[in-house]
């Protein structure tokens, strides 16, 4: 059975007397940044030289360092840029100035895991990742809430690694949800396999092959849209409340029948058999050195795919169809900040 711990499991005074160093003012960065200050704790902002993000950190009124004075600085460093440009941030302007006693910490362990990224020895090494995107974890603080973590430690040097993460977690709301105990191996591979073989890879395969068989079999784009992708989301809103077992008890008889004799036959055991050679990929270090060799090259097969993919019939007829009905549909109840970590 999985550890789960709630407010009173946590010190908050812990992290209220360190200072805070949040690399990175994104999606994450920006909800860390003010749940934390919020929670009484001393935060800085961590950002590059000619960073987009400096005028709005400041209009938030944080103080912008640069990441080596921020580093220096901070007795904790949260790094929450993109996991590709983690390696080169680190090496240039925050390795130097780890000394003993200092936390480094991330939410998401990819580069730890991978090993592109070693902490002096002396340092802890935490993973505090909520299991949400930032804005939801933002507005569920502001609204007495939380979204659940999961926490980590890979090096608990000072003795006391695991009580400064679950402090954290709870300055910035995790603890009132539930924070699971994890470790960098188990968080890094189940969350990438997660976004592969099913929430992104799988889920957005599945949609377009619906897609495609309906249109070429001569049915309108517009009607296999609403079937195949529209109605998705009531879907997925339902497994999220009460499971698979909530969902096939909301719908028809007729389409809980066809989920029983229909399901197996597209998503069959050979599916299976791909997502555990997915998984291997992601346990060896194989599908990582290919994202990284990848963005080191420029990202050249990143954006041959996604400019392929953009091309599919699919979004063509959503853009049109969504923008044809009274009924809109608003980005922010759904997707907005959900790309970035």
């Amino acid at each position: 059975m999985a550890e789960i711990f709630y407010d009173d499991d946590a010190d908050l005074s812990i992290i209220q007397g360190k200072k805070v160093a949040i690399v990175g003012y994104g999606s994450q960065g920006h909800a860390h940044a003010q749940n934390l200050r919020d929670s009484g704790v001393e935060v800085a902002i961590a950002l590059k030289d000619g960073s987009k993000s400096a005028a709005k950190a400041q209009e938030d009124g944080f103080e912008v360092k640069s990441v080596a004075d921020a580093a220096e600085w901070a007795d904790l460093i949260m790094i929450l840029a993109p996991d590709q440009h983690q390696r080169s941030i680190f090496a240039e302007s925050i390795k130097d100035k780890l000394t003993a006693g200092k936390t480094l910490a991330f939410a998401h362990g990819f580069n730890i895991r991978f090993g592109y990224i070693d902490a002096p020895e002396g340092v802890d090494v935490i993973l505090v990742a909520p299991k949400a995107p930032g804005h939801t974890v933002r507005r569920e603080y502001v609204a007495g809430r939380g979204i659940p973590d999961i926490i980590a430690v890979e090096r608990d040097a000072s003795g006391s690694a695991w009580d400064t993460a679950l402090s954290y977690a709870k300055a910035i709301g995790g603890t009132r949800a539930g924070v699971i105990k994890t470790t960098f191996t188990e968080e890094t591979e189940t969350d990438l396999f997660g976004e592969q073989a099913v929430l992104c890879g799988g889920m957005s395969h599945l949609v377009q092959y619906g897609f495609e068989t309906l249109t070429e079999a001569g049915y309108q784009p517009q009607i296999a849209y609403f079937e195949v992708l529209h109605e998705l989301k009531l879907i997925v809103d339902l497994m999220w409340e009460g499971g698979i077992a909530k969902q096939r008890w909301s719908i028809s008889d007729t389409a809980e029948y066809g989920d029983y004799v229909s399901g197996p036959r597209v998503i069959s055991p050979e599916v299976k058999k791909n997502m555990q050679a997915v998984l291997a990929d992601i346990q060896s270090g194989a599908f990582a050195k290919r994202f990284i060799d990848d963005q080191d090259n420029g990202a050249t097969e990143f954006l041959e795919l996604r400019e392929k993919e953009q091309g599919h019939p699919i979004e063509a007829t959503g853009k049109e169809l969504r923008g044809l009905f009274a009924w809109k549909q608003q980005d922010s109840d759904y997707t907005e900040g959900s790309a970035a970590r």
